[in-house]
């Protein structure tokens, strides 16, 4: 058994961290110091990339949490979050003081920036093994949450145009079930920044269970998430905004859908060409 943590009362999470330190396990300890050295740094991190960095596991990690008096991994990154300088807290590249052309100029940089260094990083192999499962697929399937969930409905906005058999759902009961009606030859998309979703999580294991091919677009290759899938995409976005919608993440998740769905779309040109012809014919008594 661990020793037993008195309840402490602070006003930082980095001084309870400290408070708590002497009381700590040898595993659990180790987390700490590892927040410590750079807490700014775990907010961008996944809970698997802090337990590596941490050497310990992803239990160990929650543990750490709930000595502090914290629900999850979640609760802790916001709660670094909120002590960073207030512009920081809404974008990390913000400051309190800029004025709006310095904002428009930094948010554009910062997507272009993760667009780029997306582009240097991905793992060019690993889109076209996407590729091929969704060429293949007999149905596929788009599920995301929150700001996630909007990238999901984008892409099947985009590859039901094919054809294809396809639904989305951001509902966690709807994703559940429908995992649970597919088969193999079947493909899923799971879309989720941090990799962590545990509605997410449950619904790609039923998925997996039932035979389907799991595809991932996740912000790190370390991830639960990237553990479970057959495929995993990861996207670099240094965002580190835990509040408010995702920005620069999005934007680059959203790249690699349109990357997908036009690779797809040209390599059976051919063969869809009448679907997409006849969406486009159905949208002309729609404009004027």
């Amino acid at each position: 058994m661990g020793k037993k943590v008195k309840k402490v009362q602070t006003h930082t999470i980095l001084a309870r961290v400290r408070a708590v330190l002497p009381a700590l396990r040898a595993s659990e300890r180790k987390v700490a110091e590892t927040l410590l050295r750079n807490p700014e740094a775990v907010i961008s991190k996944s809970i698997t990339q802090l337990a590596e960095d941490a050497g310990t596991s992803e239990p160990t990690v929650i543990r750490f949490c709930r000595k502090l008096e914290l629900s999850g991994y979640m609760e802790l990154k916001l709660s670094i979050a909120r002590e960073l300088p207030s512009g920081a807290y809404i974008h990390e590249n913000v400051a309190e003081t800029d004025t709006l052309p310095v904002v428009f100029h930094k948010l554009f940089m910062a997507a272009g920036e993760a667009l780029s260094e997306t582009l240097k990083a991905l793992d060019v192999g690993l889109l076209d093994r996407a590729v091929k499962a969704l060429a293949a697929a007999g149905r596929i399937e788009f599920y995301g949450q929150g700001g996630s969930a909007v990238v999901a409905r984008d892409a099947y906005h985009k590859f039901f145009r094919l054809g294809i058999p396809c639904s989305c759902h951001d509902d966690p009961h709807m994703q559940v079930m429908s995992a649970s009606l597919l088969k193999a030859g079947d493909v899923l998309l799971a879309i989720s920044h941090t990799g962590s979703t545990r509605d997410i999580l449950e619904s790609v294991r039923v998925a997996k269970e039932s035979g389907a091919t799991v595809i991932g677009i996740t912000g790190a290759d370390k991830t639960p998430l990237s553990r479970l899938c057959d495929i995993t995409i990861s996207v670099l976005s240094k965002e580190a905004a835990l509040v408010l919608a995702p920005m620069t993440s999005r934007l680059v998740q959203l790249a690699v859908i349109d990357v997908l769905f036009v690779t797809l779309a040209m390599g059976s040109l051919g063969h869809h060409r009448q679907q997409l012809d006849r969406v486009k014919r159905a949208l002309i008594g729609k404009r004027f």
